[in-house]
């Protein structure tokens, strides 16, 4: 794959995956409306791979919290918040791990890769994440997390597999409607990412053993070095934004986004 082509798909990813904009549906536009060759799901999940290591690295405190946590649940003990943590990432996880294996089972991965579901998914669930940020109050903080909010939030997050959804933005709108604030909605958010992004990885880097395609799998580690860069730039952007400005600029974004693209698709 073409040098240009790369980073351009890793700095398309490494600056949308942690805005509520959907970095898979502007992933899958590129090829759709330049005529670009399709880089397939394997480059996608790279990049992917490259912003969880960002995300891994700007939230490296709670990251240490969750795996001293899981060192306390291997011993049956719930008592600190790495504990509390590590089992709503678990219980988060379960839903898109689902979902996601029936889809990619059956090729409903592959069908759902289009511009009209992408332009319907961004401005419905971009107004959906408008009514949230607007109904929802602002009275808990990561320390409120348990079981019963990450189930919740893990099913919302199952519905990001819908190209053109956001998992960041879905998953901020589930917060939001259990009363999270907006900063640590976000929080939550990006950290439910890492096991998520992590099983995705694992399920097609086994695709690329199998194929023996090793070509494509240096292609895919170039992408994630970039992606890697690009990410951490946005996300401290992102972050920073949360405690000064409500969602409602990314949704003006994704309202015209998803207009423009339906009037592609269908003219």
């Amino acid at each position: 794959m073409p040098l240009l082509h790369l980073v351009l798909i890793a700095v398309i990813q490494g600056l949308t995956e942690f805005l509520p904009i959907s970095s898979s549906g502007h992933l899958i536009l590129l090829p759709g409306l330049t005529g670009m060759e399709d880089q397939g799901q394997l480059i996608d999940v790279a990049v992917h791979v490259g912003t969880l290591f960002a995300v891994m690295l700007y939230f490296r405190q709670d990251v240490a919290e969750v795996i001293r946590g899981l060192g306390r649940l291997a011993r049956g003990k719930v008592d600190t918040l790495g504990a509390r943590l590590a089992i709503g990432l678990i219980a988060s996880t379960g839903p898109v791990m689902a979902v996601g294996f029936i889809l990619h089972a059956t090729g409903l991965d592959q069908m759902l890769r289009s511009v009209a579901v992408i332009g319907w998914t961004m401005l419905v669930f971009g107004l959906v994440l408008y009514w949230a940020d607007q109904k929802g109050p602002e009275a808990k903080t990561i320390t409120d997390w348990r079981f019963r909010d990450a189930i919740a939030m893990g099913l919302w997050q199952a519905v990001a597999l819908i190209p053109g959804t956001s998992r960041s933005g879905i998953t901020i709108t589930g917060s939001r409607l259990l009363g999270y604030t907006r900063e640590e909605g976000a929080r939550i958010s990006m950290l439910m990412s890492i096991p998520t992004i992590m099983a995705s990885g694992v399920l097609l880097g086994l695709d690329v053993v199998e194929a023996g395609d090793w070509t494509l799998a240096s292609d895919a580690a170039l992408a994630a070095a970039l992606a890697f860069g690009a990410a951490l730039l946005a996300l401290a952007v992102m972050m920073r934004l949360t405690r000064t400005i409500s969602f409602t600029p990314y949704v003006i974004y994704r309202v015209i986004l998803g207009i423009g693209l339906l009037i592609f698709a269908y003219s």
